[in-house]
């Protein structure tokens, strides 16, 4: 996942949090207020997210409404997660068709799902996200040749990214440092594989990275998830899909040992979300700055969601609509399009995929509260 790339010299590869130039926010018209999301505007949202982003010629989505260039490789993954999602909410056959209609845009684009190929790939996370997305696109299709790239994809990874001699999971092929984007999204991608294989060697796997995640990326006091670990140093930036692929990973060891160690760490990593990385009205922070950090709360999103079902912790989930209902609110009344920053009103002009997809993709996995 690439979204800052800051090298200090050779010594430090600072964490793929973001990418692209600054850009100024100019806030829009007045927007809607108090409002309460429904079914019916989860529905809304994602059709206008489609009107404006979705390719129908690649079959994969846009960077902005300016509708030139495809966006990033790996968000391109997560809005694969969103149209399964939306799938898996409707039932749908036009939603299960743009589902099949996605991996072919990828198949397509990306040199077949080729793995080999370093210059469509060239950090393991953007991997990683596509092998988790086709694992559960093979869960909820059936689908084999699915379940066959995710295989595939996932060895590679692991061949090439983790070290057995020091453990984690290397974020970049020249291993330069060991990210929480890799390392807890490979703990995802192994438990998905093993919940569908039942291979025990998946489970390990998953137990091992996640084991060294928590001692090196991670602060059992508050629940805090670094952003990398290099050369015996962490950053501590905060990132909400950060603490929330911790949250994915936690919640799916405990789902498969019943261990609550696994439980309390994801419960924890939550409320560090919310009662320090949000404002002191538990709306969560803007992230994306005209940069690929607007997806990030998509990713969160997905797996705080995961802890409020699987993990039977409801107490998160009136913080979640607060938050959809804040972005829902403020979406831009012309065109329906959210905004990466729910406090204020969506900005007009050119909108990036990227910042108008968190609150989107948070409608479909999200019950509304009435």
């Amino acid at each position: 996942m690439k979204r800052t790339f800051i090298l200090l010299a050779a010594l430090l590869l600072h964490s793929n949090c973001s990418r692209s130039g600054a850009k100024n926010d100019v806030p829009g018209p007045t927007p809607v207020q108090g409002v309460s999301f429904t079914l019916k505007d989860a529905t809304t949202a994602y059709n206008t997210f489609n009107q404006y982003f979705y390719s129908s010629s690649d079959k994969l989505y846009y960077a902005t409404t300016a509708q030139k260039t495809i966006g990033a490789i790996w968000t391109q993954a997560i809005y694969w997660d969103m149209a399964m999602n939306v799938y898996k909410r409707s039932g749908a056959a036009a939603d299960l068709q743009r589902v099949n209609d996605i991996f072919q845009g990828g198949f397509n684009r990306y040199d077949q799902y080729n793995w080999n190929n370093t210059k469509e790939w060239f950090i393991y996370d953007d991997m990683m996200w596509w092998i988790i997305s086709l694992a559960r696109a093979h869960q909820l299709t059936g689908n084999k040749n699915y379940l066959d790239l995710s295989l595939s994809g996932f060895k590679r990874v692991w061949d090439g990214s983790y070290d057995p001699a020091g453990g984690g999971m290397f974020w970049d092929f020249s291993h330069n440092g060991k990210n929480a984007c890799i390392n807890f999204p490979t703990v995802i991608g192994a438990m998905t594989l093993y919940n569908i294989t039942h291979d025990a060697t998946y489970l390990q796997k998953a137990k091992d990275v996640y084991s060294w995640g928590v001692n090196n990326l991670y602060d059992a006091s508050t629940g805090r998830v670094a952003d990398y670990y290099v050369n015996g140093r962490k950053d501590w930036t905060d990132y909400t899909y950060n603490q929330g692929t911790f949250i994915g990973a936690a919640v799916m060891l405990y789902k498969a040992t019943g261990a609550p160690a696994y439980l309390d760490q994801a419960k924890l990593a939550a409320t560090y979300t919310q009662k320090t990385m949000s404002d002191v009205n538990g709306i969560l922070p803007a992230e994306g700055d005209w940069n690929e950090q607007g997806v990030l709360k998509a990713i969160f999103g997905q797996y705080i969601m995961m802890l409020i079902n699987d993990g039977k912790q409801a107490q998160f989930l009136p913080w979640v609509q607060q938050n959809i209902n804040a972005a829902w609110g403020n979406r831009d009344a012309a065109r329906g399009l959210t905004y990466r920053n729910y406090k204020v009103p969506c900005v007009t002009g050119e909108l990036q995929s990227y910042e108008a997809s968190s609150a989107v993709y948070m409608m479909q996995v999200c019950p509304p509260a009435k």
